[in-house]
């Protein structure tokens, strides 16, 4: 599964939304380093009760918006 999240880094909390248009991931870690995008998928892989390594970004790396692929087991 394919989803769309926004991305909010250096948020005052973690959290993960469910938005009309897909997702919005509140991340308190700066941008800087990939430390937001692994908090996105660590976020992302506790929300749908998956593993992280079944979390991968698709594409945006170095965007707020992101596409991310979920594998299901």
């Amino acid at each position: 599964m394919i989803i769309q999240v926004r991305v909010s880094p250096r948020a005052s909390r973690a959290l993960v939304q469910e938005t009309g248009a897909g997702y919005k991931v509140y991340c308190t870690k700066p941008a800087a380093d990939g430390q937001a995008n692994a908090q996105v998928i660590e976020l992302v892989a506790a929300f749908f009760k998956v593993k992280k390594y079944n979390v991968r970004i698709v594409r945006g790396n170095a965007s707020r918006t992101k596409s991310l692929e979920i594998i299901d087991e």
